[in-house]
């Protein structure tokens, strides 16, 4: 086999999505599983159509007793491929999903950095983005959350985040790979079913596929597309309201205290008036404002004068008076 559907649908993703440009270097997470190795694939044998360089990272969270042989199994097929090949073994125990992810993006930033790497490419498919879209619906979000995984995004001012397999699903990526006789490296922790996710994609997308879609991971992902347009315009259209209702502290620019003028924000839209709050809340607080914060701070768009909050998380207080809403930090 040669060049299959896959390979041109990824080709096109990539052109008219303009996801990476000729001769960049790329460095490409190769887990040893079937998205990651369907992915270096598809992007070896793109390579002579766009004159990228390839580099392969692997990403060792010592959580499996063959987590070394799986790392040897990656590096054994970077040589066969000719890559470059970069191995990073978790130092400390990784306690959560979350922790293993954190650490395993700043240690692919690292190696880019280091190498002068452009791109770290992932192998996430729309069975991730279905999952992820029920993950985060199920824990309680907004759009942003239902969209979170998005086809590119900045991990520092030189580097981005690339996934150009968000189109493609895990059995399409399974298919692939037998196809190509490519030697897929099981890993055991996705059948244990203590993580959420694991439970999502053994028990609760195969019901949905069973009972309401067959197709609903493909339906999910393209939820999550539409959601991130939306988004997208939504966080702009938000930014300047933003700009026209906010005064920076004059005594001290670089402080957290800003005001907000309840007349411009009055004459905009709930949905606008939430993100405003949202995104004035994420400069203030020290963790990601909840649900109960933004409505907070919403709800002195409308209040009587001399209303207050009680204190945000880090101490901040917001308070009416008059056509303004002062945040304040009260530590």
């Amino acid at each position: 086999m040669g060049w299959t559907n896959l390979h041109a649908k990824i080709h096109r993703t990539i052109r008219t999505r303009r996801l990476f440009e000729r001769h960049q270097r790329l460095l490409v997470a190769v887990s040893g599983g079937q998205d990651s190795l369907c992915l270096i694939k598809l992007l070896l044998d793109l390579q002579s159509k766009w004159g990228w360089h390839l580099g392969i990272a692997h990403c060792d969270h010592r959580w499996r007793s063959d987590s070394q042989a799986n790392a040897i199994h990656v590096e054994q097929l970077a040589k066969s491929w000719d890559i470059l090949f970069y191995l990073e073994t978790a130092t400390q125990e990784l306690t959560s999903e979350a922790a293993a992810r954190n650490w395993r993006y700043q240690v692919l930033s690292a190696i880019a950095q280091e190498h002068n790497y452009h791109c770290i490419v992932t192998g996430h498919t729309a069975s991730d983005r279905a999952e992820t879209l029920l993950y985060n619906l199920i824990r309680g979000t907004g759009a942003d959350g239902l969209q979170a995984l998005t086809w590119e995004r900045p991990l520092t001012l030189d580097i981005t985040l690339v996934r150009p397999l968000l189109e493609v699903t895990r059995t399409q990526t399974k298919q692939f790979c037998d196809d190509f006789h490519l030697p897929i490296w099981e890993d055991s922790t996705n059948q244990d079913l203590q993580y959420a996710r694991n439970r999502i994609r053994q028990e609760l997308i195969p019901y949905l596929q069973a009972n309401f879609n067959p197709k609903v991971e493909s339906a999910l992902a393209q939820t999550a597309e539409l959601l991130q347009g939306e988004v997208e315009y939504l966080e702009t259209a938000a930014q300047k309201l933003r700009e026209q209702a906010t005064i920076k502290s004059q005594e001290d620019p670089c402080a957290p205290s800003v005001r907000l003028n309840r007349r411009i924000l009055q004459t905009a839209p709930l949905a606008l008036q939430r993100r405003v709050m949202r995104q004035v809340l994420q400069q203030i607080l020290p963790d990601a404002p909840s649900f109960e914060h933004i409505e907070k701070l919403t709800n002195l768009i409308t209040a009587p004068n001399r209303s207050q909050t009680d204190p945000f998380p880090g101490g901040a207080i917001a308070q009416v008076q008059g056509d303004w809403i002062y945040i304040k930090n009260e530590v």
